[in-house]
C-alpha cells in the first residue's frame, strides 16, 4: 500500500483501494451471497434491520447473533408476524455477523493474503475480526442508513477500529453509495450504543445520548466500482441513501479492531463467544 493512501486515511478517515477484488473473486463471493438468499430462515425466526428503528433494541435474536449467520430484513419487507411482504430475493437488509468465520467463502477472503497485508501497512498489532455483514441494500427496499460512527457500536479504548467494505456491485449516487465527512474522525466518539445496565428496562440495548447533528453539506459522496475496497475509521461519520434505483448494491463489509494495547468495551452489544473468542487476523 502507497504511503499516500495511508495518509489519506489518517487525514480524511477513509480511502478507497479500487481492485481489491478480482472480478473472479467478486463473483465467488456474490454467488456465496445468492446462496444465503436461498436459506432464508422461517417466519419466526425473522428479524428487522432499521438504523432508525429501535426494534433491534428489543431483539434477543440480534443480541445473540455475533458467533452466527443471522438474517435481517427490510422494515418495509415483512409484517408484525415475519410474513414476507415482497420476494424473498429483495426482502433482506444483511446477513451477518459471523460469515468470515463459520461460511468458507466468506473466512477465505477475510482472511487472505492481501487483508492481512492491508492491515500490515494500516500499522495494525493484533488485528481480529469482530463482525462480518453481506449487504445486499436492494432496489425500491434498501433503506438509508442514517449518519454514524462504527465507534458508536464496537467500542474500544483507546479506538483501534477499521471497517473493510467492498463493493459486490458498483456503488452509485443512485443506488446508494457511501458518503462521508472528512477529517470528523478527529473529533471522538460522539455516542455509544450499549447494553443497558438498567435490567428491569424493556429496552436490551439503549444509547448512552442524543443522536448528534451533523449538517448534510459536510459529507460527501464516494462512488466505486464493483471490487474497490473503502477503509472506514472507526471514527468517521458516513451515511448512505435510500436505494430508490432499479439496481441492487451487494457488498460484503468486516470490522477489525486491533487489540494490541486495546480494551474491547464490555458494554459493546456484540461480545465474543465464551467458546469462539475474536479470530486473529495474521494466525488464521
Amino acid at each position: 500500500m502507497l504511503d499516500g493512501v495511508v495518509n489519506k486515511f489518517i487525514q480524511d478517515g477513509y480511502v478507497v483501494l479500487d481492485d481489491f477484488l478480482t472480478a473472479n473473486e467478486v463473483e465467488e463471493l456474490r454467488k456465496a451471497g445468492d446462496e444465503l438468499i436461498q436459506n432464508i430462515p422461517e417466519e419466526s425466526h425473522r428479524a428487522v434491520f432499521s438504523t432508525t428503528d429501535a426494534q433491534q433494541s428489543k431483539d434477543k435474536y440480534f443480541l445473540g447473533s455475533s458467533d452466527k449467520v443471522s438474517y435481517f430484513f427490510e422494515a418495509d419487507a415483512v409484517d408484525e408476524n415475519g410474513k414476507l411482504l415482497v420476494e424473498s430475493k429483495i426482502a433482506l437488509n444483511k446477513v451477518g455477523h459471523a460469515l468470515h468465520w463459520l461460511n468458507p467463502t466468506f473466512k477465505k477472503h477475510t482472511f487472505s493474503e492481501k487483508v492481512k497485508e492491508t492491515c500490515f501497512q494500516l500499522g495494525l498489532v493484533e488485528p481480529v475480526i469482530v463482525q462480518s455483514m453481506y449487504i445486499f441494500k436492494n432496489p425500491g427496499v434498501g433503506s438509508e442508513v442514517i449518519p454514524h460512527q462504527d465507534a458508536t457500536f464496537l467500542h474500544t479504548d483507546p479506538v483501534k477500529l477499521v471497517g473493510f467494505w467492498i463493493a459486490l456491485e458498483d456503488a452509485t449516487l443512485e443506488n446508494g453509495c457511501l458518503w462521508f465527512a472528512p477529517g470528523s474522525h478527529k473529533s471522538g466518539v460522539h455516542r455509544r450504543f450499549i447494553r443497558n445496565p438498567n435490567p428491569n428496562s424493556e429496552q436490551l440495548l439503549i444509547y448512552d445520548a442524543p443522536a448528534p447533528c451533523y449538517p448534510i453539506s459536510n459529507f460527501q459522496p464516494v462512488p466505486v466500482n464493483k471490487g474497490a475496497c473503502v477503509l472506514i475509521h472507526g471514527q468517521v461519520v458516513h451515511r448512505s441513501n435510500t436505494n430508490k434505483s432499479g439496481n441492487s448494491r451487494h457488498a460484503y463489509t468486516f470490522h477489525v479492531v486491533d487489540m494490541h494495547g486495546t480494551t474491547y468495551s464490555p458494554d459493546n452489544w456484540l461480545q465474543p463467544s465464551p467458546d469462539q473468542p475474536f479470530p486473529q487476523v495474521y494466525k488464521n
